[in-house]
């Protein structure tokens, strides 16, 4: 029996990447609002088509995470923007809304 050693630093850096992404979502649309959300598309963009033509899978795999992370993002930034309109996170007094 061998171990799969993929399997589980795939899992580690999804982890990881999740753990990114989130305070990236409430630091963005604190500065920035949740109109950066076209920014999140392109990037995911991006790393779905890097992914799509990357030979090496574990690579493939984690550009892959990287991009649906991006793109879950931005549901979470509308979502973060409520979050903010019921006070539970802090709204950027320097931003005009």
């Amino acid at each position: 029996m061998s171990f799969n050693w993929d399997a589980l630093l795939l899992g580690a850096a999804s982890f990881l990447i999740i753990g990114l992404f989130h305070p990236l979502v409430i630091k963005g649309e604190y500065y920035f609002g949740k109109g950066i959300w076209p920014w999140f598309l392109a990037a995911g963009l991006g790393f779905l088509l890097a992914a799509a033509v990357c030979p090496w899978s574990f690579v493939a795999v984690l550009l892959a995470l990287v991009a649906f992370s991006c793109f879950w993002s931005i549901k979470e930034l509308f979502e973060q923007e409520q979050r903010v309109k019921r006070g539970w996170f802090p709204a950027n007094p320097k931003r005009r809304r």
